[in-house]
């Protein structure tokens, strides 16, 4: 028996938003108000992004980068307070405008709810970041357009562990077969895989040389009028951008339905 799309799983940073970049500045600015003289150049930080979580990330970072750099007794608390004052850093980015959705985005997901698909986040990203994104970001309020947020360390492995996606799908009361995700990396991907979730990927400038083996299509952008996006791997194509109607067409394809 086939299985009908009924909801979009959504990640967050680089797939709603092109926010790696403010990540970056953010941690850098977090690091200089500490006194540190931790540097991430974007070189670094594209090879740092095969972490997920921030406080992971930084001691991955210490770990590979500075061996050197003794840390206090409670390391834990040390990096956990770094990277909390990146996230104040980063929200205020969002609170100033700084971060714009990426194209198509704000128009599929009123398309979707337009046809009675529901809609979820499934990220490593902080409830901070998803919260001030939806804030700002978006030119309405959003946030009640989301039955689910599975954000940040509400299970123990993150990307690409399949976890959060199992949580959302419970969340949601759905089967993997009657959703689709939204990614834009290989940890992303590999988690949604991983859960049985057949799964789109646009990418971004971090993620653009990744093997996306795997995934049901690959395209720069979610595109908009006047913008088209471009089909990168994969098929059937979205014939200029994806909306409601070719996610439904996406999925039966994925799923084998003619």
């Amino acid at each position: 028996m086939s299985r009908h799309l009924q909801a979009v799983l959504l990640d967050v940073d680089g797939t709603l938003a092109d926010t790696e970049e403010v990540h970056r500045q953010a941690f850098n600015a977090a690091f200089a108000a500490a006194g540190l003289d931790w540097d991430w150049s974007q070189a670094l930080y594209h090879e740092l992004l095969a972490v997920t979580g921030g406080k992971e990330r930084i001691r991955y970072y210490l770990q590979r980068e500075r061996p050197d750099f003794v840390l206090p007794d409670d390391a834990d608390a040390f990096i956990a307070g770094l990277h909390q004052a990146k996230t104040r850093m980063y929200v205020a980015a969002l609170a100033g405008g700084q971060v714009p959705l990426r194209p198509g985005v704000e128009r599929l997901l009123a398309d979707a709810r337009r046809h009675g698909l529901r809609l979820a986040i499934v990220t490593t990203t902080t409830p901070d970041n998803i919260t001030a994104l939806l804030e700002h970001s978006f030119t309405q309020d959003v946030s009640a357009w989301f039955e689910v947020i599975a954000a940040g360390s509400v299970v123990p492995a993150k990307k690409p562990a399949p976890d959060i996606y199992h949580y959302a799908l419970q969340q949601l009361q759905l089967e993997a077969e009657d959703c689709i995700a939204i990614e834009d990396s290989l940890n992303g991907l590999q988690s949604a895989v991983a859960a049985g979730v057949p799964t789109l990927i646009t990418i971004n400038p971090y993620t653009a040389r990744q093997d996306f083996t795997g995934a049901v299509l690959v395209l720069d952008h979610l595109g908009e009028p006047g913008m088209p996006c471009t089909v990168l791997a994969g098929a059937p194509s979205p014939d200029g951008l994806v909306d409601a109607a070719f996610l439904v067409r996406l999925h039966a394809a994925a799923a084998g339905v003619t």
